[in-house]
């Protein structure tokens, strides 16, 4: 059973997947422990709205969602890694609520 869940992106208990983030079709498990912070943007054409797949700028990655230019609000995922992945949520309130229901203390918003 999923906290949260869209054609993309699934809250489970112990982790976030990222469904369509890697080459073609392979899910990005994230446990819950490695998400360092949470960051929520809104989307504009300079920083990923038109952007369907993959990155601009090799330092952020966008899992595959054909509906991203019609949406407003991403969020970014720092996992301590050189890439920053980030995602654009169906319910984007829902979404955050259910990360932030199971990160660890103190972890920066």
């Amino acid at each position: 059973m999923s906290d949260y869940q869209d054609p993309r992106i699934e809250c489970t208990e112990n982790a976030l997947l990222i469904h369509g983030y890697y080459f073609p079709w392979g899910t990005k498990r994230i446990p819950y422990s490695a998400i360092r912070s949470l960051d929520r943007f809104t989307l504009s054409l300079r920083n990923g709205k038109g952007r369907i797949w993959g990155s601009g700028d090799f330092k952020h990655w966008a899992n595959f969602d054909a509906g991203r230019p019609k949406k407003e609000v991403g969020f970014r995922l720092d996992v301590g890694g050189r890439v920053i992945p980030w995602v654009t949520p169906d319910d984007p309130d829902a979404f955050e609520e259910a990360v932030r229901r199971h990160l660890p203390p103190g972890t920066a918003t």
